[in-house]
């Protein structure tokens, strides 16, 4: 290989490596940003999942429409929050292998279950397999709100009370560290409370800098009485969504979080080979250029040998 050849190497990987150390900094900030709104929201849900846990065993609520589990389940709704880009190294992967070791474990065949894709990883992989594809919207970014997934909520409630889908399931990446996100189901229909308030406790991270927010005491499942007006059927007819929207609201920012923390890692292991890469192209030039230097070297000594 020619010294010119190994320096267009050698710069090539030096600007991949400046893109790929860009690419690190921005998803760490994402990243940083989606954690903040996830924890912004949980008071705000807690609160929810407190007054619904005590209200919980009164007749309204175990007979709202969103609670009840149907008879004779025949069809599913599978929400599967991916990226629209990647990058994020086996990030979709893992989510994708959960999400068929969902539909096994629940003996489901393609004509049961039909995809909600959220992001358009989930929809390029599930269309492509002969699945249903019920719905497809683009993937979180890091400034969701609440009002990005009430859509999506409000279609799949949709859809359950007139019995189109018998139940629905989220898939979706948990961060849990930095360095480490799992890939997790929940059913979000029928309401299930201990699902909500599993998904709610999960909000804080294991590891990091929001790993020391204190944890709330457990939400109490005392029942209580209340007067509620105008009715308990109107009250739950909006605590009841509201709990559903911001249970996918989460999925959504854990799934986020998870994106930019799994592309950080990938960006960063990248610039580590480049920079081992450029080291070795280094080494391998200079080599070449004093092999060089000594042949040139070793000729003119051998020139003047013969003059003299």
């Amino acid at each position: 290989m020619s010294l010119k050849a190994i320096k267009g190497k050698i710069r090539s990987v030096n600007k991949t490596r400046k893109v790929t150390k860009a690419m690190e900094a921005v998803s760490a900030v994402k990243m940083r940003k989606s954690q903040e709104s996830a924890l912004a929201g949980r008071p705000y849900a807690r609160a929810a999942l407190s007054i619904l846990s005590r209200v919980s065993s009164s007749q309204e609520a175990m007979t709202h429409p969103l609670v009840v589990p149907h008879e004779h389940v025949q069809r599913t709704a599978l929400i599967v929050v991916s990226s629209d880009k990647g990058l994020c190294g086996a990030l979709n992967t893992s989510l994708f292998k959960r999400a068929h070791l969902l539909i096994a474990e629940m003996g489901w065949t393609h004509e049961q279950v039909s995809i909600i894709a959220v992001g358009r990883k989930a929809y390029e992989h599930f269309s492509k397999r002969g699945f249903t594809m019920a719905a497809s919207y683009p993937a979180p970014e890091t400034s969701a709100t609440l009002d990005d997934v009430e859509g999506i909520a409000s279609r799949v409630m949709d859809d359950f009370k007139t019995r189109t889908f018998d139940e629905v399931f989220t898939v979706y990446t948990n961060f849990k560290s930095t360095f480490e996100q799992e890939p997790i189901a929940h059913k979000l229909l029928p309401v299930s409370f201990s699902e909500v308030t599993e998904t709610v406790a999960g909000i804080v991270p294991e590891k990091g800098k929001f790993a020391d927010v204190p944890h709330e005491e457990t939400v109490s499942s005392a029942v209580q009485t209340y007067l509620v007006e105008p009715s308990p059927q109107s009250v739950f007819d909006s605590l009841i969504p509201t709990l559903v929207s911001i249970e996918l609201y989460h999925a959504f920012l854990e799934s986020a979080a998870s994106e930019h923390s799994s592309r950080m890692v990938a960006m960063k292991n990248a610039s580590d080979k480049a920079g081992e890469v450029s080291k070795s192209l280094t080494l391998t030039f200079n080599k070449a250029r004093q092999a060089i230097i000594t042949r040139e070297v070793s000729e003119i000594v051998g020139g003047m040998e013969v003059m003299k």
